[in-house]
């Protein structure tokens, strides 16, 4: 369902009061994260669910052991949507210019960097951008927000020969590992596969500017109090969480 042109213009002139009576009765309101058996909704890429979900999971077991925690794919597309009308409480992942108006903590600075075979059969010990260029690549959708290695090349007036596009970022060590394609990804993604022997790193061999990853929430919207308390969880734990 989409809002007609009126009911988007009656909610710009309602949202303060409606944000006005939301902020009185949360004052009334006490959230008590130790007992709470609250439900968040946290929109996370499969990236984001394999480098924080682990250490986010165990920050929360501590301080709220009786909160339920749904993780839902990302959309960047839709993520200003979801937020404002409540389908999540939270995201975490990288800069998204569509959000308007939402809380938001800057938690990461990442850097890009080429993943591919261990015995690629030409490629040796470094990577020019005539070979990378040459090459077959792997890319994962732009829902998910990855899309700024993409747009990097266009100013450049370049476009990688794309091979294959997956929805996630599950698949790709496994992929590198057993084909002769290349997957630009954040560094601390590649780290990962490459500890589980699934190739080799490479710096690009173009300038990409470090990925901003942040925390997003509309803390006016809905259960203020909860919402609230979950949003500054998030920021006090994003240092653990990223720990190497």
């Amino acid at each position: 369902m989409e809002p007609t042109p009126t009911a988007v213009q009656l909610y710009k002139v309602f949202k303060k009061s409606l944000t006005g009576i939301e902020k009185a009765v949360a004052n009334t309101r006490t959230f008590t994260p130790a007992t709470s058996r609250h439900k968040f909704r946290l929109a996370l890429s499969d990236l984001g669910e394999l480098l924080l979900l682990p250490r986010l999971v165990a920050g929360l077991r501590d301080v709220a052991p009786g909160i339920q925690l749904e993780v839902v794919a990302i959309d960047a597309i839709r993520l200003n949507e979801w937020l404002l009308t409540g389908k999540i409480d939270a995201a975490i992942c990288n800069r998204n210019a569509s959000v308007s108006s939402a809380q938001r903590e800057l938690i990461l600075y990442e850097r890009y960097v080429c993943l591919l075979n261990d015995r690629h059969p030409r490629i040796s010990n470094r990577l020019s951008l005539e070979e990378y260029m040459q090459e077959k690549h792997v890319v994962v959708a732009a829902t998910s927000g990855h899309h700024i290695v993409e747009d990097r090349l266009k100013e450049f007036g370049l476009e990688r020969d794309i091979a294959l596009e997956v929805p996630h970022f599950a698949a790709l060590g496994e992929l590198i590992a057993s084909s002769e394609l290349l997957v630009t990804l954040p560094s601390a993604a590649a780290k990962i596969y490459l500890s589980r022997r699934n190739g080799r790193l490479f710096e690009l061999p173009f300038q990409v500017p470090d990925q901003e990853v942040f925390i997003y929430a509309h803390t006016e919207i809905g259960d203020i109090s909860a919402k609230t308390w979950f949003y500054n969880f998030l920021k006090d734990a994003s240092p653990a969480m990223m720990d190497p």
